[in-house]
């Protein structure tokens, strides 16, 4: 049985960087309810090991890989069959896949040994499995709705930045400020919304700021847009 998770410790803010915090979000619910991950998965497993796998990888690259590997092995029983040196075509294509195959052959080990064959929905036995951090236990937790949790990678340390959601220098930081000042009916899916808005809208180099449905919003927008010149 999955562990309630803790409430987030909340921050006081001014009610006018309320209600604009509270604006973002509901913008990004009205464009889409019900974000995902964009990793392909049918069961916790293999959601776990496509989290993992994509470390360092792109989602697209990894979700390659899985279409292949999934059918033959989306079972700790099966991909402990198929072991390391059978695993390892399948995924040969993914960075840093020799470190990546030790650990999935090892975490279903372990899940076969000590959690029956299936996966602990705890963020501490998570996190307790090889190739399984902070940031992949967020992520599995979030997707299977088991936990508000948001795992700050590359798009959503970016995007926080420049929303004024946090000024966290470290990924924990900002976790810790997310979890502050998003407000709570939209915590179990921020993640997926900030790692879109980073992956396609804004973008690293150039965000474009015409198409972003909050950059009235951004406090960051007169970096990337000129100003308006009076008519």
């Amino acid at each position: 049985m999955a562990k309630p998770a803790k409430r987030p410790v909340r921050k006081t803010l001014k009610p006018a960087e309320q209600a604009r915090i509270a604006e973002l979000f509901a913008r990004f619910e009205a464009q889409e309810s019900d974000p995902r991950t964009e990793l392909d998965y049918a069961s916790p497993y293999e959601l776990v090991v496509a989290v993992a796998l994509s470390a360092q990888a792109t989602d697209v690259s990894v979700n390659k890989a899985t279409a292949r590997l999934f059918p033959v092995a989306g079972t700790p029983q099966k991909m402990l069959a198929l072991g390391e040196a059978g695993l390892k075509p399948f995924i040969s294509s993914i960075g840093l896949y020799n470190m990546k195959a030790r650990n999935v052959i090892r975490m279903a080990e372990i899940l076969i040994g000590s959690h029956g064959g299936e996966v602990p929905l705890v963020r501490e036995q998570l996190q307790a499995l090889p190739g399984v951090g902070r940031k992949t236990a967020s992520v599995v937790l979030n997707e299977l709705r088991i936990e508000p949790a948001i795992a700050v990678d590359t798009h959503v340390f970016r995007v926080s930045h420049r929303l004024g959601l946090s000024n966290g220098k470290t990924p924990d930081k900002v976790e810790a400020d997310l979890m502050a000042v998003v407000p709570e009916p939209y915590l179990t899916r921020a993640h997926h919304w900030l790692i879109l808005h980073g992956r396609y809208t804004c973008v690293a180099r150039r965000p474009k700021c015409e198409a972003c449905l909050v950059a009235d919003l951004c406090p960051s927008r007169h970096l990337f847009v000129g100003p308006v010149l009076p008519s």
